[in-house]
């Protein structure tokens, strides 16, 4: 566990190139919380740098989950998400994929003329086509046990039965779909700044985009969410944070944290 206080920009100067087997994080949304004395504001000055970094510092077939989401601006979204994720692909990357964070929750504050925003992105950001992918089988197949023939959709948009793989029996469970649920932060301890991650978000990306051992790097370490998933899960961890005081609150979670049993 490296926990490294100061500008994420200039400190991942001093990480190896392609050292980095992912990035789980999540930047500063528009301006729309206060992260600190020392920040001193949010736009591409800084997220095309820190993007930079980040895809230096990672290694040929790493993943970044970006998560993040939009202010709304004199009546219109900003955008800002959707231009961070094709700034990674202007630079070499790939949009590996693009999840939603179904907070389940919706807040009143906004235009009464609008729908309730209750998501944010989930960008999965690669360097090349990802070498580790743990993908979560957890939902339900309703048709479990039974026999089934192998299809595939044509160029023609018609599903035709294959014989390419023949018959399988239906798992149990099948592959979680990339809207996750998952009810934002609620204990006290995730709650010690103004925008956490839940940790079971955190862990769950950790566990699907890298392996026991790997490290795992947090540009906006923030209160330490993704410090505590690493160690539950057995990875390395290395934390960036220019705030003294979130710095020193994930000091203390990454402390107090423990490696959970598989």
């Amino acid at each position: 566990m490296k926990l490294i206080h100061g500008d994420c920009i200039e400190k991942m100067k001093d990480i190896p190139d392609n050292s980095i087997d992912m990035v789980m994080t999540s930047p500063p949304y528009d301006n729309l919380r206060d992260y600190g004395k020392d920040f001193t504001g949010w736009g591409e000055h800084i997220w095309k740098p820190v993007l930079d970094g980040v895809f230096r510092v990672l290694k040929d077939g790493g993943v970044c989950v970006w998560v993040v989401n939009d202010a709304t601006i004199n009546g219109s979204e900003t955008g800002t998400s959707f231009k961070q994720a094709l700034y990674w692909m202007e630079i070499g990357g790939k949009l590996y994929d693009t999840m939603i964070w179904n907070k389940n929750n919706c807040s009143s504050i906004g235009s009464m003329k609008r729908y309730e925003n209750t998501f944010e992105y989930m960008f999965i950001l690669s360097k090349g086509t990802p070498i580790t992918t743990n993908i979560i089988k957890d939902k339900p197949n309703i048709r479990a046990g039974e026999l089934q023939n192998s299809s595939i959709r044509q160029k023609d948009g018609v599903v035709r039965k294959t014989s390419q793989y023949g018959k399988r029996v239906i798992a149990e469970f099948g592959r979680r779909q990339n809207v996750w649920t998952i009810f934002p932060a609620k204990s006290s301890k995730e709650r010690l700044h103004p925008a956490p991650f839940p940790e079971v978000l955190a862990k769950d990306h950790i566990l699907s985009w890298s392996n026991e051992n790997d490290t795992i790097l947090d540009p906006f370490m923030g209160s330490g969410t993704t410090g505590v998933a690493c160690k539950q899960t057995g990875r390395n961890f290395i934390g960036i944070e220019l705030d003294d005081g979130y710095f020193q609150i994930a000091k203390e979670r990454i402390i107090e944290a423990k490696k959970e049993e598989v």
